[in-house]
């Protein structure tokens, strides 16, 4: 099987080839515009220098010649001697002295070669030069050019090829680390975990990427808790009813009654109604498709199902026409005029609609106890109630409000609860009438 590499090894050459061929075409730029014409100008002056002091040496009277060799020897360190005979030969010399060879053939009629000669611990590079009266030869040591061209460039790539592999490492593992955490909270997803929110900082692209995945994963946080919430409320609430079948049974052993099968038939009523609502949003209720729907007669529909109700009740609606999802805005109207009837039950609910033309809004007020500002967002939530002891007797299941918003979710609807004046509650669906 093939072996492969990291997403930051392989980055981290990437980089790392990149700085080199970046650090080479430096050198050269640096060696031809900046090195290279400097060492000309200083083998050109010494070259120069050399020459001059020869024909300056054989014109001075006698008795001067030892002071300016002298001066000659401290100031420049070079030296004057009598021309010596020396087997001209082609050498490898350092850069350099390649030069100074080169600028001193370019002032001498007769091209030469420097003879290396090995004084001490030093080495020394002679050149006979003419004057007028006799050659002379003028030396200089090797020390003298204090430069190390081939150590600097070593110890200088040395240093540069370490510090860009250790800075192409460091980019390299700072652009994949958010892959990497990325990564991590997939495969924790992967294994059933709730996954950790990822820093939406850095690259565009990058807190793009994170921004989805954390909204992924306020979602999957989000059905854990639905899923907690609907077992733990399903298995409390569906107690009740089997409690009382039992007890029910008990009583048709000892005495069968007519009464006790109507009681049973109820409880499995029940029971059959709340798993009914909580498979709807167990499976999550889908976008329906939307029609074109006269109001007056969807809310005239809507109320003679409730014309059977002791409720104190009344609806009204401009002659309108508009799109929506018919059966959907039904069954969410229906669930909030359930809740009205049950908080509400001595009226009087009204069931609205306004529209400005670029949104409907289709409206439930009733004049129960309402619910405060800070428990709103509660009562969203599946099994949730203002009352907190779960009796059928005081309210329902606490699964009407979660269909609702729900159901608005899945069809592109605005669900507001607010606080009438005069008490009570009103609960406002806002369907958009405009693309």
């Amino acid at each position: 099987m093939r072996r492969t590499t990291s997403l930051a090894g392989q980055h981290a050459r990437w980089l790392m080839g990149g700085f080199v061929l970046m650090q080479l075409a430096l050198t050269v730029i640096f060696v031809f515009m900046l090195v290279l014409p400097l060492a000309q100008r200083a083998a050109d002056d010494l070259a120069g220098l050399a020459v001059l002091s020869a024909q300056t040496w054989a014109e001075l009277p006698p008795q001067t010649r030892p002071a300016f060799e002298r001066e000659l020897r401290e100031q420049h360190r070079l030296e004057i001697r009598p021309s010596q005979p020396y087997d001209m030969q082609d050498e490898l010399h350092p850069p350099f002295v390649w030069l100074y060879e080169a600028a001193i053939n370019r002032r001498l009629a007769t091209p030469t070669h420097l003879m290396r000669q090995q004084r001490g611990d030093e080495v020394w590079y002679w050149v006979n030069i003419p004057t007028g009266t006799h050659p002379l030869s003028v030396g200089w040591p090797e020390s003298r050019n204090q430069t190390h061209p081939f150590a600097a460039l070593s110890i200088g790539w040395l240093l540069s090829i370490g510090l860009s592999w250790w800075l192409a490492r460091w980019l390299a593992y700072r652009v994949v680390k958010p892959l990497a955490q990325l990564n991590e909270a997939m495969s924790a997803v992967g294994e059933g975990q709730v996954p950790a929110l990822l820093s939406e900082d850095g690259p565009q692209e990058l807190g793009t990427v994170s921004r989805r995945f954390n909204a992924m994963a306020r979602q999957v946080q989000e059905l854990v808790r639905a899923r907690t919430a609907l077992v733990a409320g399903v298995s409390h609430d569906l107690r009740t009813p089997l409690t009382k079948m039992r007890l029910t049974l008990e009583l048709m052993r000892a005495a069968p009654d007519p009464l006790h099968i109507e009681r049973m038939d109820r409880e499995v009523t029940r029971m059959n109604r709340l798993i009914g609502q909580v498979l709807d949003l167990a499976r999550g209720l889908q976008k329906e498709p939307v029609q074109t729907v006269h109001v007056p007669t969807l809310l005239t529909v809507i109320a003679d199902d409730w014309r059977d109700s002791s409720m104190a009740f009344s609806y009204a609606s401009p002659e309108v026409e508009i799109p929506v999802a018919r059966q959907a805005i039904e069954r969410a109207l229906g669930n909030l005029l359930e809740n009205a009837r049950r908080y509400a039950p001595d009226g009087p609910v009204e069931l609205v609609f306004e529209s400005d033309g670029q949104v409907g809004c289709f409206g439930v007020l009733d004049r129960g106890p309402g619910i405060p500002a800070k428990e709103i967002e509660r009562m969203k939530q599946p099994f949730e109630r203002m009352e907190p002891s779960r009796s059928p007797l005081t309210g329902g299941t606490g699964l009407g409000l979660a269909i609702v918003h729900a159901l608005a979710d899945a069809n592109g609807w605005q669900v507001r609860m607010l606080p009438r004046e005069g008490g009570g509650l009103g609960v406002w669906i806002d369907v958009p009438l405009v693309s």
